[in-house]
């Protein structure tokens, strides 16, 4: 079964002579364990993609499926929970880490847990051992502001991983990133992939950063090629 399936997805924003078609036509699978690229200049519709498959952005037409279970036929299939879908299968990164300034590493990371209904006791320990994993565990009661870009950016992967997700989407993650940092967080995805079985799709426009990457798409104008 592949975690996530694309099947001629189409967006496509206003209507009549005012249309923009941001996506057209994209088809993609991506295996549990995989770590895939999806490349192209900005404004491409590479992020319009991920959003669509991260159950944010409702495709025009064409199919998602998610770990199995359908979520876009021709628009949002009717009877779905988006957002507990979003707690229990997804996990997202983005270009700024976005955590919680008043909250210290460990409970940023407790945080989506606790949304997800885990207890208090197991929440702390889970977090507490998804920052050791990442090389954090002495920086669990840091705060952001204390936390240097390449640190924060790794515990906003630690919240993404918190739930155990089957997909895990990141919009140009090491965009903030010195070249060195940036080449360290893909090589983290890559190794958490494998790890977690996780299904990892990574936007970037920096092909110096996909190295080691088990596929790459490349998207232009909308459409997707490659992989």
């Amino acid at each position: 079964m592949y975690a996530v399936e694309v099947e001629n997805l189409t967006k496509v924003y206003g209507s009549g002579d005012t249309a923009v078609t941001a996506i057209a036509g994209a088809s993609l699978q991506v295996k549990p364990g995989e770590l895939v690229a999806i490349l192209g200049p900005s404004g491409s519709g590479k992020t319009t993609l991920l959003t669509s498959i991260g159950l944010i952005n409702e495709p025009t037409h064409g199919k998602v499926v998610i770990d199995g279970l359908t979520v876009a036929d021709q628009g949002w299939v009717d009877g779905i929970d988006l957002k507990r879908l979003r707690r229990e299968k997804l996990g997202f990164i983005f270009q700024a880490h976005n955590l919680i300034p008043f909250l210290s590493a460990l409970e940023n990371v407790m945080v989506a847990l606790e949304i997800n209904g885990l207890s208090g006791s197991e929440a702390k320990g889970r977090a507490a051992g998804l920052l050791a994993a990442l090389n954090l565990g002495h920086r669990q009661h840091s705060y952001p502001r204390a936390l240097s870009g390449g640190e924060a950016q790794r515990v906003a992967i630690a919240r993404a991983l918190a739930n155990r997700p089957k997909v895990i989407l990141a919009d140009e993650p090491t965009a903030a990133l010195d070249t060195e940092n940036g080449k360290n967080v893909m090589g983290l995805l890559k190794t958490l992939a494998v790890e977690n079985h996780s299904a990892i799709l990574v936007v970037t426009h920096d092909e110096r950063m996909v190295q080691g990457f088990d596929r790459i798409f490349h998207v232009n104008d909308g459409r997707i090629c490659g992989g």
